[in-house]
């Protein structure tokens, strides 16, 4: 089993690469949002719960969160493995995803971090942004805003992938397929 964590601010490629991932190893995807919409549509009482914190624009708490992502790794537990995608944001969350696996007697074999210029990722969420309908993809200022917070948030996460001698960091600037390669020479020394 191998278990990936997919990292990268806003506009990097994640989910582009994610399928990519997928296809070539037998790697289940598990985004956070699809499992938030999954849980919310079946109204399930994990997924009640986060839409109550939704609807009033909280963050959902990660006992939530890792309730869901137990259940979907647990659908799963006999595959090849996972791709982790918007999941861990903390180090708490990195730290309870640990736990998890470490109860299927697996773990996080690396986290493969997607690295691209503020100026690229801007130019190519205003250019998804034309066909994408999504109004965060639209304005510049909200999209750099958005990196912005990554930055502060989340990229604490590269640290304590690092510590782990887990952390490998991948040139997110070319064509889709030298990306993905990039990344499947990684996966295939794991």
């Amino acid at each position: 089993m191998t278990n990936i964590v997919l990292f990268g601010p806003p506009g990097a490629g994640k989910g582009t690469q994610a399928e990519r991932l997928k296809e070539n190893f037998k790697l289940k995807h598990i985004s956070t949002g699809d499992i938030f919409r999954k849980n919310i549509k079946n109204q399930t009482d994990l997924g009640t719960e986060a839409k109550a914190y939704i609807d009033k624009g909280e963050l959902v708490p990660d006992e939530v969160t890792i309730g869901m992502l137990k259940t979907a790794v647990e659908e799963d537990k006999f595959g090849n493995g996972f791709i982790f995608d918007g999941f861990p944001r903390t180090v708490a969350q990195a730290e309870a995803l640990d736990e998890l696996l470490a109860d299927l007697d697996t773990e996080v074999h690396a986290m493969l971090s997607l690295e691209v210029p503020d100026q690229v990722l801007v130019d190519r969420l205003l250019e998804r942004g034309k066909t994408s309908g999504r109004a965060d993809d639209a304005n510049e200022d909200v999209i750099k805003n958005r990196v912005s917070v990554y930055y502060k948030e989340t990229s604490v996460l590269k640290d304590y992938y690092k510590s782990k001698h887990k952390l490998h960091t991948v040139n997110g600037v070319g064509s889709i397929e030298e990306i993905a390669n990039r990344l499947a020479d990684i996966v295939k020394t794991l």
